[in-house]
């Protein structure tokens, strides 16, 4: 499908969804995308190994004040000569209804994500299959309610929905909180949260648990008393690296480490080795002159890959890219380059896990890596 034909698609979809429509309507300049395009233009690497399968477990589509990202944007970064063979989409707040019961809208970004992967399971747009798994978002505050949400949701996404995600990132340094997405500390252990969480298990579906580093406890908390329900953890536990923790990251890593380890003791905890490349990490790619080369980017993710795979195994660690968020610090193939440089000496069975397999029985994408 030709760009022009997206862009017309977007346009069409902002009359009839509130934040596509909101860009246009905004009152006051809206923030910028952090990405600059043609920053990373100015590093350019060949694919290594580009007939490794990859499942990319962890990426977004949106439109948002200031920054588009939807499927023309993604397709054209997952064309860069790695072997994309399929993808998950994860809930972005973006695409919602703008009509009907509130707990009901989230429903309208799996309805629109569910048309985008259709589209790529045509084959039209090439051999990726794009958002062949689907993570939603549903309000688990509802408690036992929820579940005509979760319903509506699968109803929605159709054999391609898994889940949902629910950011509960905390901390007393304000700043580091989503101020679209307010939550009080401790929300892993509120006595409702924890009863809509049942009805994820009772029906299937699985859990993306996206926190600061310092809250990584609460999901070992939450993962022994649902021992029956998966849950995977975002972005390696969400390294934090600014506001308080800026300049902190040598100190919190042994924290870091062990409360990895905790979280890994759980069987039915998984985790995403990736979601490095924003200025929030602290790793600091985004202030260089220059774009980082895969080398430098193996480099510094390597102490929390390594440890994630020591604690996890291959089976229950995926790579993921995160984009576009992590676009923020590097581009697309330097990402996946730098994880096949991280993975020279694993085994063809431990590579194949963390770059399809893991995410394929997780997400359950049958025929998939």
């Amino acid at each position: 499908m030709k760009r022009r034909e997206f862009i017309a698609l977007a346009g069409s979809a902002a009359a009839a969804f509130p934040l596509a429509a909101s860009a246009a309507s905004a009152p006051q300049p809206a923030p910028q995308s952090p990405v600059r395009q043609d920053w990373l233009d100015r590093h350019q690497e060949p694919a290594l190994e580009p007939e490794l399968p990859i499942v990319d477990p962890h990426h977004h589509l949106w439109v948002r004040p200031g920054w588009r990202y939807m499927l023309d944007d993604f397709l054209a970064d997952t064309r860069t000569g790695h072997n994309i063979v399929a993808t998950v989409f994860v809930e972005a707040n973006s695409m919602y209804r703008d009509s009907g019961p509130i707990e009901m809208r989230p429903v309208g970004e799996t309805e629109f994500v569910n048309g985008m992967a259709a589209i790529c399971a045509s084959g039209y747009c090439g051999k990726t299959k794009v958002a062949a798994g689907i993570v939603g978002h549903a309000e688990l505050k509802l408690g036992s309610r929820v579940e005509p949400v979760l319903a509506a949701l699968m109803h929605a996404g159709g054999d391609r929905f898994r889940g949902i995600r629910y950011g509960t990132a905390w901390d007393a340094d304000t700043s580091l909180m989503n101020p679209n997405n307010p939550v009080p500390r401790g929300l892993l252990g509120d006595k409702t949260f924890r009863e809509g969480f049942a009805v994820l298990g009772r029906l299937g579906l699985s859990f993306d648990a996206l926190v600061l580093h310092p809250q990584l406890n609460d999901v070992a908390s939450l993962a022994g008393a649902f021992p029956d329900t998966k849950i995977v953890l975002n972005h390696v536990g969400r390294l934090v690296g600014t506001g308080a923790y800026a300049g902190k990251l040598r100190e919190q890593f042994p924290r870091w480490a062990a409360s990895i380890k905790a979280v890994a003791a759980h069987e039915n905890v998984y985790v995403k080795a990736g979601g490095l490349g924003q200025a929030v990490n602290g790793l600091g790619f985004e202030k260089q002159a220059e774009p980082p080369s895969s080398e430098m980017v193996a480099n510094a993710m390597r102490p929390y890959v390594e440890t994630c795979i020591e604690a996890f195994g291959t089976r229950r660690c995926m790579f993921e890219s995160n984009f576009p968020p992590d676009k923020e610090g590097f581009s697309y193939p330097v990402y996946w380059n730098a994880c096949k440089l991280l993975t020279k000496g694993a085994s063809a069975t431990e590579r194949a896990d963390l770059f399809a397999g893991t995410a394929a029985r997780f997400y359950r994408l049958n025929g998939i890596g």
